[in-house]
């Protein structure tokens, strides 16, 4: 089939304005070259992120007018914990506003100064929560996902040799937990097997140590599992997922991401100390438990959009639309990660723009030229993300992957969409050459990447 064929139908439609090059080019000196500051409105086709950008379906939205606004023990939380503990099995369930106050949570609980948290790769926020406790955040992923060319099922899994030397290198006392991020978003989308799960828990066990998952992108994961993994074809999405989870203490979960919603997040765990502790902490900054910072129609969306994100039907169309741009990319010649992830195709900047040097910041050029050129918002994930001064030279240390992730919301743009974004990012390869590099004129201490601003150097 050339086009994976989507399992819904449009019920409602946003119109999009588009906008002139000559628009885009003052809104681009107005933003710092920084697209995070460009306004929606003047997005054609928005592929910054897929979380909190889902469509929601008719059966979502029908229970949003079921919502019981009771402060404490509303009906909606108790639908929503039914649904958690039915996929995820663990004993407690929190909800928070986002992922990121789940996160928040659970490191400034359990983390503390001078501790070191392993991960396969942790994304920007997960990172940040960690080193804001005065911790070390790890990324102990196999090597082989570091390589852009190398196509191997699993290129998420963690690399069991150096987490086992690394926890003998550190100290069992000095890590809280271990983390797996499932799929592995720095890593490109790139999904954890669950014989690597398996023996992760197999090793912390030996140690004593807990492990948790950040489960955002947990349904991808399992649907690749299903098809990659030997033993798992003739299974049902539900089953994986319960059989993953079951080698966990626990998760934090962004639902703008598998959960199909656009607000809300959760932390599961068994661990009844830490809970108590985190609960304590969640009615000073969120709200009472059973609202975590949300309304009650919101954890009624959440409740029932994570039992549609383990429709195969859905899955199928999810990863294959995501399959789709990349295939279209490959057979041009355009650079990208391989394989093609679960929720984004990732260019690689690297080799798009080998004029620039990483010192220019080659994927935020690429990101900005995008945009100018065909009203396309991506996202830079490389050295503005996760570049970082070395404290003893000062010089920077530059990530092994230079990357514009290019996020597909889900449930949102036609694959006639899709293809145009193909066309375009095809079309600015050709001209490649003309891409200017950028300078860095404002970075704040943390998470430079959301508010830095940029000048264009001139054209070589």
């Amino acid at each position: 089939m050339k086009f994976p064929s989507e399992p819904f139908k449009i019920k409602v439609v946003e119109p999009i304005r588009r906008t002139t090059r000559e628009e885009r080019e003052r809104l681009l000196r107005e933003s710092g070259y920084n697209l995070f500051h460009v306004p929606a409105d003047s997005v054609y086709v928005d592929l910054l992120t897929d979380s909190g950008t889902a469509a929601m379906s008719d059966n979502q939205w029908a229970g949003m007018m079921l919502g019981d606004e009771s402060y404490a023990g509303s009906k909606n939380y108790y639908h929503f914990e039914d649904a958690v503990r039915s996929i995820f099995g663990y004993k407690h369930v929190i909800p928070t506003h986002q992922g990121r106050m789940a996160e928040n949570l659970l490191f400034s609980t359990v983390v503390k100064s001078g501790m070191s948290v392993p991960n396969n790769i942790h994304f920007d926020t997960t990172r940040a929560n960690v080193e804001h406790q005065g911790a070390q955040a790890l990324d102990l992923v196999i090597k082989e996902a570091y390589d852009p060319h190398r196509e191997i099922p699993f290129k998420g899994n963690m690399d069991l040799v150096r987490l086992e030397e690394t926890i003998n290198r550190i100290g069992r006392d000095r890590i809280p937990l271990v983390m797996i991020t499932i799929t592995n978003n720095s890593g490109g989308g790139q999904p954890v097997s669950m014989d690597n799960i398996r023996k992760t828990r197999a090793l912390v066990n030996r140690y004593g140590i807990p492990l948790l998952f950040d489960a955002c992108r947990f349904a991808e994961n399992c649907f690749f599992i299903k098809e990659r993994e030997p033993g798992y074809a003739d299974k049902a999405i539900l089953e994986i997922a319960r059989e993953l989870f079951s080698y966990g203490d626990g998760c934090t979960m962004s639902a703008k991401k598998d959960g199909l919603v656009n607000i809300g997040g959760f932390l599961s765990l068994n661990n009844d100390q830490w809970v108590q502790d985190i609960t304590n902490m969640l009615i000073l900054v969120e709200g009472f438990p059973t609202y975590g910072g949300l309304a009650g129609r919101d954890l009624e969306a959440m409740a029932r959009g994570l039992k549609e994100v383990l429709e195969e039907d859905y899955l199928a169309f999810r990863i294959g639309q995501v399959r789709y741009l990349g295939d279209l990319l490959d057979k041009a010649g355009v650079p990208i990660l391989k394989p093609v992830g679960g929720h984004a195709v990732y260019l690689n900047a690297k080799e798009f723009l080998t004029h620039i040097p990483p010192s220019q910041f080659p994927a935020q050029a690429l990101a900005v030229a995008l945009y100018r050129e065909y009203g396309i918002r991506g996202v830079e994930i490389g050295t503005v993300m996760f570049g970082k001064k070395d404290p003893a030279t000062g010089r920077t240390i530059y990530p092994e992957l230079e990357m514009v992730r290019l996020a597909i919301p889900r449930r949102v743009y036609t694959n006639m969409q899709i293809t145009y974004v193909a066309e375009s990012i095809i079309e600015l390869h050709r001209i490649r050459e003309s891409i200017p590099g950028l300078t860095m004129t404002y970075e704040a201490p943390v998470l430079r990447h959301f508010t830095a601003r940029f000048e264009e150097l001139p054209p070589r």
